[in-house]
């Protein structure tokens, strides 16, 4: 059960943000096994004065925040990270340097689903 958080400039189409969540579900039912159907994601978009990175990056820059259960290998994960990329790169041209990712594994404990703890 990924959840997906990308934050961005604001001003991009719907179709852009939608190709950008397509590419990481993608990504991750490729890399990591998910089910097609297990999609919890959201676009965050930022003004320019609210969204501070170094100027040597794009209006494309994007923060991907990933959290899911623990149990991925290292070599899942470097995979998960470039099939995004690579995505990202072949659907919009957003350029692999452009794009931010942080993956994050909180213990089941700290999950609570359907009313329930997960751990």
């Amino acid at each position: 059960m990924p959840l997906v958080e990308v934050k961005m400039l604001r001003g991009k189409s719907a179709e852009f943000k939608k190709t950008v969540l397509d590419c990481v579900h993608n990504a991750l039912v490729d890399s990591i096994g998910i089910e097609d159907w297990d999609r919890f994601q959201c676009v965050t978009e930022y003004d320019r004065n609210d969204f501070e990175f170094p100027s040597f990056k794009t209006d494309n820059f994007m923060i991907i925040e990933l959290k899911f259960f623990p149990g991925r290998t290292k070599e899942q994960k470097g995979r998960l990270i470039e099939e995004i990329t690579s995505g990202l790169k072949s659907s919009l041209s957003v350029e692999p340097s452009d794009v931010f990712i942080v993956i994050d594994e909180p213990p089941l404990e700290n999950w609570g689903i359907g009313g329930k703890q997960k751990g």
